[in-house]
């Protein structure tokens, strides 16, 4: 009875090929879609990479390789290294703007109120309004003759005030903050609202009874706590505001000039207005490198913080 009991047992035993396939059955499975994911998303990219190596223009068929005789150029084009600057500027402004408005929002809803989801729905709504419209809408708001904030702001000075907002150079900066600002701050606010409810709630309570001022309850407890997701929503509008295009399209074009022309921008006029395809790749090219290493450094900054 044993031996044939045995022997059923090793019937059924899978042989060396069978455990091998049972072991790699799920890697099996997810192939076929991580193979597609890979094609897709790589492709594009090799594909721009091999044309950023030839003289491919839209007004010519020349198609013959150039080597590294666009990236040669990308060092002397200077209108490129102002558009890097542009972008720069308005990063480095808009990203600490919203991520205080957005603290400070966080701060005022993270006590309980009567109607706290309707306010918070509401201000959220500038968040999923596309960039473009918003642009449209604060260049109305600008306008010198119908705008709502020329007349707010004669209302205050107690004479008619005419601020050219997207024309004037002195102002091009300051609506394109205000706007970015605007449209961008509740996405702040949604992730700092949720840090700031899951701090230790105890250890605020203990630093209540103990006497402790905000600003020191906010240094040694609340940032400390939330560090991590402000490193992380500042790397994700970081590089958002990198590629900024929209906003910029709709209110100056990159004007007056190229005042406020940012790298997107840039990258669009030498793509499908200069018709400089092979140009235009080793431009993203560059950029991609750019944002590669300044995520790199970032992150590797998270973990030594970490």
């Amino acid at each position: 009875m044993t031996a044939s009991v045995n022997l059923n047992a090793a019937e059924h035993r899978p042989s060396r090929f069978g455990r091998m396939l049972e072991d790699r059955l799920p890697y099996l499975i997810v192939a076929p879609a991580i193979l597609i994911l890979l094609l897709v998303g790589l492709f594009p990219l090799i594909y721009s990479l091999v044309v950023s190596f030839q003289r491919i223009t839209m007004t010519e068929s020349d198609t013959s390789f150039a080597g590294l005789l666009n990236y040669a150029e990308l060092f002397r084009d200077t209108r490129l290294w102002a558009s890097l600057g542009h972008t720069a500027i308005i990063t480095a402004i808009s990203l600490p703007l919203e991520l205080l408005v957005g603290f400070l929002m966080a701060q005022l809803f993270i006590d309980r109120m009567p109607g706290r989801q309707i306010f918070v729905a509401l201000l959220v709504l500038p968040t999923v309004i596309s960039p473009i419209v918003a642009g449209a809408t604060w260049r109305l708001m600008f306008d010198v003759r119908f705008g709502p904030i020329g007349q707010i702001l004669s209302f205050f000075a107690g004479e008619p005030v005419r601020i050219l907002w997207t024309v004037n150079p002195a102002y091009v900066y300051p609506a394109i903050i205000i706007c970015e600002v605007w449209q961008w701050s509740p996405f702040m606010f949604l992730l700092l609202l949720a840090a700031l409810s899951n701090v230790d709630q105890s250890q605020l309570e203990a630093a209540e009874i103990d006497g402790a001022s905000y600003l020191r309850v906010l240094r040694a407890i609340v940032l400390p706590a939330i560090a991590p997701v402000i490193a992380v929503a500042c790397l994700i509008r970081g590089l958002d505001l990198v590629r900024i295009f929209d906003i910029i399209w709709a209110l100056t074009e990159g004007g007056p000039g190229s005042t406020t022309e940012t790298i997107s921008l840039y990258t669009y006029v030498q793509g499908f207005s200069q018709f400089e395809t092979s140009y235009t790749a080793a431009i993203s090219f560059l950029v991609i490198a750019l944002l590669t290493l300044i995520t790199t450094l970032v992150l590797k900054r998270m973990e030594l913080a970490r």
